[in-house]
């Protein structure tokens, strides 16, 4: 059970909205369509920057930028991930990244959503510099700027 944020009343697992006020479950992952992926606007190489890094070019946060700076991140809704995407479109677990051996790559922790790379559904791919990852509303550009770990 989970208790509604605005007036307090238990609500059924998997509400997204309580049934008394109309208010948001918060914790609750959303479905959605995923956005279409548009490479025009993408960046290979961005002066100065020391990477590699995803930066967030649509959806919420835009322009936030997430350096890959550990062999391993964790990318998710839960505030413990090592990148935390505050949005319900978002699981808790949604994605991990790993680095090592000069490549960066992604892969899907069985999210409900699903990754997306480049506008295709991905369990996990290798990601090249100019790449756009979707996780949830989050459409991110993956830029090298460097070596990866």
């Amino acid at each position: 059970m989970t208790e509604c944020p605005a007036c307090g009343r238990e609500t059924a697992g998997g509400e997204v909205l309580c049934p008394a006020c109309g208010a948001r479950v918060a914790g609750v992952t959303e479905s959605f369509p995923p956005v279409e992926a548009e490479p025009e606007e993408a960046s290979e190489h961005v002066e100065g920057v020391e990477g590699p890094l995803l930066v967030v070019r649509k959806g919420p946060e835009i322009g936030e930028r997430f350096y890959i700076d550990r062999p391993r991140l964790t990318v998710g809704r839960d505030p413990g991930s090592d990148i935390f995407l505050n949005d319900v479109t978002v699981s808790r677990s949604h994605a991990v990244l790993d680095s090592g051996g000069g490549e960066v790559r992604i892969t899907d922790a069985g999210s409900l959503n699903g990754t997306y790379v480049n506008g295709v559904l991905v369990d996990a791919a290798p990601l090249r510099s100019g790449d756009l990852v979707q996780v949830g509303t989050f459409q991110m550009v993956y830029i090298s700027g460097g070596e990866p770990l």
